[in-house]
């Protein structure tokens, strides 16, 4: 018997059990504010951790079957050719970073609504994988979730009716503007009700891991939107796409909450380990530069390292204000005697020379990659 679309509830939830979930929601406000906290000590934000940034684009794309690597695209970003089976995955990396950045700019300008969805969702899709799926267009449609090529009759989940489709999207965004529930619940009820929907033929995913850190910026619950959660989903992904299917098998939206506020404790906790370890390593590295190049540019060229962890010598040259570039490569000769920049590849004529700063993005991807 073929599955029927699905009714999603209206929002916001009634008959949830409270009592289990206060202490847990304490937790992870908690666990949250002390990353925030974290992140308002930082010098530059958005230098120190434009490698997490990446990574998140890395790992929300993964669980969407993509198999590039974080060392790969950055390598990409620096001129390094990717391999012929990861091109259309490192493209896809890319367009979610720069969706993320259009939304977060967009975030300072207007609250989440349908129609910031809708321009973010035409961004990630631009010439990728889903590009002829009407980017930037709710469906018209029914969709279905299943395995590959299998029919409507053998669907997995079958996301509601697009005749229900327009007025469960208002509802949704109606939702989004309510400042009276906890930040972090309504995080998790706002993801997966648009998980839920699946009003896009494709990316549906992904835009719904990034409205994660959109959410908690615009209830204040961040003060930065740099808060990514797709490291713990993609690390659990068997029983993150569970917990979503129980909510429209049996009604389980508690034990979706619990999984998802747990989830936060779990990654804030994470990210603030890491997040003090980059501090650090940042630190570090502008005591050894001075100390090592005695140059007036040395605090300069520690941001260019951090902002590309893998770095061509004239974008290196270019974003640490170099005046010269025989001054820019003897810098980078003295780091690289000093073991603190790898060289990925030797410059040749026109071919730029590449430079890594090793010890950043093992700590971002958590395991040793160079």
């Amino acid at each position: 018997m073929p599955m029927e679309p699905c009714q999603p509830d209206a929002l916001p939830l009634a008959d949830l059990d409270w009592r289990r979930l206060l202490p847990l929601v304490g937790r992870a406000n908690a666990a949250l504010a002390r990353y925030d906290g974290m992140l308002q000590t930082l010098p530059n934000p958005a230098v120190l951790l434009s490698p997490i940034t990446v990574n998140e684009a890395v790992l929300s794309s993964r669980i969407e079957g993509t198999q590039a690597t974080l060392d790969e695209v950055l390598e990409f970003d620096a001129g390094i050719e990717a391999p012929e089976n990861r091109r259309g995955d490192i493209e896809e990396v890319t367009n979610y970073r720069v969706a993320v950045q259009i939304a977060e700019a967009e975030l300072d300008r207007r609250p989440l609504s349908l129609s910031l969805v809708k321009s973010v969702h035409q961004r990630l899709m631009q010439g990728v994988r889903g590009r002829d799926k009407a980017p930037g267009a709710f469906r018209e449609d029914q969709n279905w979730i299943g395995r590959p090529g299998a029919p409507l009759e053998r669907a997995r989940f079958v996301p509601p009716s697009p005749i229900l489709l327009p007025q469960a999207l208002e509802n949704w965004e109606a939702y989004l503007g309510n400042q009276e529930e906890d930040p972090i619940i309504q995080t998790a009820i706002s993801h997966a009700q648009f998980e839920i929907l699946h009003p896009f033929k494709d990316g549906n995913g992904r835009i719904g891991r990034m409205l994660i850190p959109l959410v908690l910026y615009q209830r204040r619950a961040l003060s930065r939107p740099m808060f990514y959660l797709s490291e713990y989903l993609e690390a659990h992904r068997d029983e993150y796409y569970d917990r979503l299917l129980a909510i429209t098998d049996d009604g389980d939206w508690q034990g979706w909450i619990e999984f998802f506020v747990m989830a936060v404790v779990a990654q804030a906790e994470g990210n603030l380990e890491k997040v003090r370890r980059i501090r650090d390593l940042y630190e570090e590295m502008r005591r050894r530069f001075v100390d090592v190049t005695h140059s007036q540019y040395a605090m300069a060229a520690v941001d260019a390292f951090f902002a590309r962890p893998v770095i061509r010598a004239t974008d290196f040259r270019r974003l640490a204000g170099f005046n010269t570039r025989v001054t820019a490569n003897n810098m980078l000769r003295q780091l690289e005697a000093a073991g603190l920049i790898q060289r990925m590849r030797e410059g040749a004529g026109r071919i730029s020379a590449i430079y890594a700063l090793p010890e950043l993005i093992n700590i971002t991807e958590g395991r040793a990659v160079l």
